[in-house]
């Protein structure tokens, strides 16, 4: 496969807003990530739909494909940032416009249900796109400084990103030590389990594989580890990086249970690779923006994760 990276991100540029997934809580979200955007000079182009509502989804199927199809078709627009995530990008993969994408290359942003979108471009495309936050998420109310520096330098700048490192109050945790190459892929863990088996899942030998999730009782994670590990993608894995697991609790801790982070330290026993947790990315705050298609070097003792090219060309 052929890595395409996308131009960077120029002060002036055009930035697309969509709702793939579910609907932003209310409008002000909306409104003030585009104040947000204005203010640091760029030009907001909304998608028709993303204030729509059908249940728990922000419009049809058909209407949230619609906005991705036209951002990526505008040539106005050079960056396409999700507003948030929720439940309902995978039911759209099929109706997106993947080869206007790999000839108009541009810049992709989001997490959470979002990883679906991101693992098909990467997969139909070879695209790079980006892991980070959002705008009715993050960056309408008070944009946390790491978060907001990494994110725009990431996207703005044609130098190699470097060493993603975790805030100093909050450390990387060893589960295996050792160096690995592999191209860094990966998300949600819920939304990276259930791409499995579908042409929307990119190859993933060799990878490092950065996952994280929010919400999910250890059982649950148990499981979607033991789907990875059944289907060979952990053992085929250069290195495994767990960021943060946010609310993953036993509901009733009273009852006989697992951690999550027993769970990740069994299944980690299972594999040879080398693997960390505790890394600074997920449903959190302050967090990192990942590049996915990217290659990495992964030093588990020395708690690093070095990003050795850049992700915009």
């Amino acid at each position: 496969m052929t890595i395409i990276k996308p131009p960077k991100l120029c002060r002036g540029d055009g930035i697309g807003l969509i709702a793939p997934a579910s609907a932003p809580s209310h409008d002000e979200k909306i409104e003030k990530g585009v104040q947000y955007l204005e203010h640091l000079g760029y030009h907001v182009l909304l998608g028709k739909h993303v204030s729509d509502q059908h249940g728990y989804l922000a419009g049809t199927d058909e209407d949230r494909a619609a906005d991705v199809n036209a951002m990526i078709c505008n040539n106005d627009v050079k960056a396409i940032f999700c507003i948030r995530g929720g439940y309902g990008t995978p039911r759209i993969l099929p109706l997106v416009n993947y080869r206007a994408l790999k000839q108009h290359p541009k810049i992709i942003v989001g997490y959470s249900d979002i990883t679906a979108l991101q693992l098909a471009v990467f997969r139909k495309t070879g695209l790079v796109t980006f892991s980070g936050p959002m705008t009715g998420t993050e960056m309408w109310n008070n944009f946390d400084s790491y978060t907001e520096e990494h994110f725009w330098r990431t996207l703005t700048s044609h130098r190699k990103i470097g060493v993603l490192k975790n805030s100093d109050d909050d450390p990387v945790h060893i589960l295996r030590s050792g160096r690995a190459h592999g191209m860094l892929l990966g998300g949600n863990l819920s939304l990276f389990t259930s791409t499995m088996g579908t042409p929307f899942m990119p190859a993933l030998q060799n990878s490092i594989l950065v996952l994280e999730d929010i919400d999910e009782e250890p059982h649950r994670i148990d499981r979607m580890l033991a789907q990875l590990f059944n289907g060979g993608i952990l053992s085929n894995a250069s290195a495994l990086v767990f960021g943060k697991f946010t609310d993953c609790n036993p509901d009733d801790m009273n009852e006989p249970h697992l951690t999550t982070e027993q769970v990740q330290e069994e299944y980690v026993q299972k594999i040879t690779c080398p693997a960390i947790r505790n890394f600074q990315y997920g449903h959190i705050p302050r967090k990192l923006t990942i590049p996915f298609g990217l290659q990495a070097l992964l030093d588990a003792k020395l708690r690093t994760l070095n990003v050795l090219e850049s992700g915009v060309c």
